[in-house]
C-alpha cells in the first residue's frame, strides 16, 4: 500500500512540474511581439544627467527663418534632456538690435546656464555682455564678420561657437547664371545695417563680375525705405539678388509689390525670402541649424565639451528651390533639379 501511495505522489509531482512548464511557456509566448516578429520601437529616453538647465534665447527678429532655428534648438534640448530638465527664458528684439543688450543682461541676471543668440545682432550683444556664460549663435552668416575676427580658421574661441546659415555663395552665383545667362545687369538688394548682408554682397559680387555681369548695389537702411530702394533697383537691373537679410525677410511683401509689377526676378539667399518675393533660391533648413546648435548645447552642458575648441557648424545640405507662382507670373522657366517651395 505504501508503495502505491509513493507511486501516486510521484505521478502527482510530475504532473505539477509539467503544468508549471506549460504555464511558463504560455507567458513567454504572450509577451512576444505581435507585429510580425518585429519588436516595437520605444521613444528614446532623455540622456541628461538629471540636472535642470536654464537657457536664455535672444532672437533678433520674428520671421519664419529665425523662428524655425529657435524651434530646432529647443526641440534638440528637450529630446536630449527631457522636458522637465530644461527651461527656456526668451526675448525677441523685434528687429531693433538696440533691444538685444537689455535682453542678454536680463538672462545674466537670471543666471542662465547658456545663451542662444539667434542672428548677428543677438550674437554681438551676447559677446559684449559676457565672457563666462557659454554662447551659441545660430542664423549667423559669417562669424568672422560679425565678431571682427582676423585670420578666421572656423573656430571663434573663448565662450562662443554655433551654427552658420550661409549657403555657398559661389553656388548661388552659379544658380543665378544658370537661370539668367543672358542678363547683363544684376542688382544687390540688402540692408546696409546688417554686417552679414554686406559680407554676402561683397563675396557674391566678385563671382558675378567674373561671370561678366554688371553689378550694382542698392542698400536700404530699415523698413521705411525698402520699397523706394527696391524700385530704384528694379529701374536699373534685369535680375536682383537678395542675401539672407533679416530686414528683407520681414518685408518680402513690400519687395514683391515692387518687383513683380516691374517684371524683375529675385534670386534669394534663403527659402523664406524666396517664398515671399523671389523666383529661386539655394537654401538651407533653419530648423536644422537650430537643432545642431541644440545638440552642441547638450555637449557643452552635459558632456563638458570645451566650447572654445568647437568649430562653427554649417547646415548638412543645401537645396535648390523655386517659387512656382512667381515663376509663372514672370515667365521664368525652371530646369530640372529644383524643388517647389510648399505653401
Amino acid at each position: 500500500m505504501k508503495s502505491l501511495f509513493k507511486l501516486a505522489a510521484l505521478f502527482l509531482s510530475l504532473a505539477m512540474i509539467l503544468s508549471l512548464g506549460a504555464c511558463s511557456g504560455g507567458d513567454a509566448q504572450s509577451s512576444a511581439p505581435s507585429n510580425g516578429g518585429a519588436a516595437e520601437t520605444q521613444p528614446a529616453e532623455p540622456t541628461g544627467d538629471g540636472q535642470t538647465y536654464l537657457i536664455g534665447i535672444c532672437q533678433q527678429d520674428q520671421h519664419p527663418a529665425l523662428d524655425a532655428a529657435t524651434q530646432g534648438f529647443k526641440d534638440a534640448l528637450v529630446e536630449k534632456l527631457g522636458e522637465a530638465n530644461v527651461k527656456f527664458t526668451e526675448g525677441n528684439a523685434s528687429g531693433d538690435t538696440a533691444n538685444c543688450p537689455t535682453i542678454i543682461n536680463g538672462f545674466l541676471a537670471e543666471n542662465v546656464d547658456l545663451i542662444l543668440a539667434n542672428a548677428t545682432g543677438s550674437l554681438q550683444a551676447a559677446h559684449s555682455a559676457t565672457a563666462d556664460v557659454p554662447i551659441l549663435g545660430t542664423s549667423v552668416t559669417d562669424y568672422a564678420t560679425a565678431l571682427e575676427i582676423d585670420n578666421w580658421n572656423g573656430t571663434v574661441g573663448g565662450n562662443i561657437s554655433g551654427t552658420s546659415d550661409l549657403a555657398p555663395l559661389d553656388e548661388q552665383a552659379n544658380m543665378l547664371h544658370e537661370l539668367f545667362p543672358d542678363a547683363q545687369k544684376v542688382g544687390l538688394l540688402y540692408c546696409s545695417g546688417e554686417p552679414n548682408s554686406v559680407y554676402q554682397c561683397d563675396v557674391i559680387e566678385g563671382y558675378l563680375k567674373d561671370m561678366g555681369y554688371e553689378v550694382s548695389r542698392y542698400a536700404f537702411t530699415d523698413t521705411n525705405d525698402v520699397a523706394s530702394v527696391t524700385q530704384t533697383a528694379c529701374d536699373n537691373s534685369e535680375v536682383i539678388y537678395v542675401p539672407t537679410d533679416n530686414t528683407a525677410a520681414k518685408n518680402t511683401e513690400a519687395i514683391a509689390n515692387v518687383v513683380l509689377p516691374a517684371g524683375v526676378p529675385v534670386i534669394a539667399g534663403e527659402e523664406g525670402i524666396c517664398k515671399g518675393c523671389g523666383v529661386a533660391t539655394l537654401t538651407i533648413s533653419y530648423y536644422d541649424i537650430g537643432h545642431i546648435a541644440g545638440e552642441m548645447a547638450y555637449d557643452i552642458l552635459v558632456n563638458g565639451a570645451d566650447i572654445s575648441t568647437m568649430a562653427v557648424k554649417s547646415a548638412p545640405e543645401v537645396v535648390k528651390k523655386y517659387n512656382a507662382a512667381n515663376c509663372e507670373t514672370l515667365n521664368v522657366d525652371i530646369p530640372e533639379g529644383y524643388e517647389a517651395i510648399e505653401g
